[in-house]
C-alpha cells in the first residue's frame, strides 16, 4: 500500500485531501506546516507527498529544497491557488513532478497520484536554465514521462488565454515535443531536449532543439506525410516497431494549428509562432 505525506496548513483542506486518498486505499500521514514535513519525511520512508506552496514554518518551495539531497525523497505533486510563471518555474527548479491547481478535483487528484506512483522509479531531472517569465529555457531529458511532467507545468502557465488558443498551443507543444524526445532522442534520458518558451502581449513563441542529426520528413518511414496513396496507415506499423506513440498524422495537424512553423536546415530545431494579437501576425 503506497504511502502518502499532506502537507497543508489549512486544516479543513488538509482532512479533505487525506480523506479522499486514504477512501482510494493509500495510507496517509499529515503534515501542518514545512517543518514538520521535512522532519516527517527525513525519518519515515514516503513514496509520494502532497504539497501546499505557502505555509508557515518552510513553505513548499523551501522544503523542496530541503530535501533536495535526501536518501529517500519521495514524489511530489504541488498543489496551490498560486499558478504564477515565478512560483511554476520554481517547483520545475525544484524538482516537484506534477502541478495542480486549487480547488483540486477528487477524480483528477487520484488518478494523477496513481500515474505518480505508477511512474518509473528514477525520474530524470529537469534543468532550468533560464526563469524569466517572458524567457523559459529547459533541458529535458528524453524521456516520455519528464516530457509530460514538463508539459503539465507549461500549460499551467496560458491558463488565462482563449480556450481556442490555449489548446492549440498546448497541441503543438506535445506533438513536436514527443517527436524531438522520440525520434531526435531516440527515447534515451542521458540525452536532452532543449526548450525555449518566449512570451510577450503580442505572441508566444517555442523553439524545441533535440540532440539528434536532423532529418528529410518526407524520407521518414513512421511520419504520414509522404505514405504512398494505395497505403496512407503504413507508417503505423513502423511506429509500433520502433516502439513510438501511436498516431503519426500530428506534424500534419500541428501546421494547421499555430500560425507560424519553422525548421532549421538540418530539421533538428522547430520554432512555432502563435500570435495573440492578429494584428501582429504578417499579412
Amino acid at each position: 500500500m503506497s504511502r502518502i505525506l499532506v502537507v497543508e496548513d489549512d486544516r479543513a483542506t488538509r482532512y479533505l485531501l487525506a480523506g479522499i486518498l486514504k477512501k482510494a486505499g493509500f495510507t496517509i500521514t499529515m503534515a501542518q506546516d514545512g517543518a514538520t514535513a521535512v522532519r516527517l519525511a527525513r525519518t519515515k520512508p514516503f513514496d509520494l507527498m502532497v504539497l501546499d506552496i505557502w505555509m508557515p514554518r518552510l513553505n513548499g518551495l523551501e522544503v523542496l529544497a530541503k530535501l533536495r539531497d535526501a536518501a529517500a525523497r519521495p514524489r511530489v505533486l504541488i498543489l496551490t491557488s498560486d499558478d504564477t510563471p515565478a512560483t511554476l518555474l520554481s517547483a520545475v527548479r525544484e524538482q516537484a513532478h506534477r502541478y495542480m491547481k486549487k480547488p483540486v478535483d477528487p477524480e483528477t487528484l487520484v488518478d494523477t497520484v496513481q500515474e505518480m506512483l505508477e511512474a518509473k522509479p528514477a525520474l530524470p531531472a529537469i534543468e532550468v536554465v533560464s526563469a524569466r517569465p517572458s524567457w523559459v529555457e529547459l533541458l529535458v531529458p528524453c524521456d516520455r514521462e519528464a516530457a509530460a511532467r514538463i508539459q503539465g507545468f507549461l500549460e499551467q502557465m496560458d491558463t488565462q488565454l482563449p480556450g481556442p488558443v490555449r489548446d492549440s498551443i498546448a497541441y503543438a507543444f506535445r506533438e513536436l515535443l514527443l517527436n524531438a524526445v522520440e525520434w531526435g532522442g531516440k527515447l534515451d534520458p542521458s540525452r536532452t531536449v532543449r526548450i525555449s518558451c518566449l512570451r510577450s502581449k503580442r505572441m508566444i513563441m517555442y523553439r524545441i532543439a533535440d540532440p539528434g542529426p536532423g532529418f528529410n520528413i518526407e524520407d521518414l518511414p513512421h511520419a504520414a506525410i509522404g505514405q504512398p496513396p494505395d497505403d496512407p496507415i503504413a507508417h503505423m506499423q513502423v511506429r509500433e516497431a520502433k516502439g513510438i506513440r501511436p498516431g503519426g498524422f500530428g506534424l500534419m495537424t500541428v501546421r494547421a494549428s499555430v500560425d507560424e512553423l519553422l525548421y532549421n536546415e538540418q530539421r533538428n530545431e522547430v520554432v512555432f509562432v502563435k500570435y495573440l494579437d492578429q494584428d501582429a501576425a504578417p499579412q
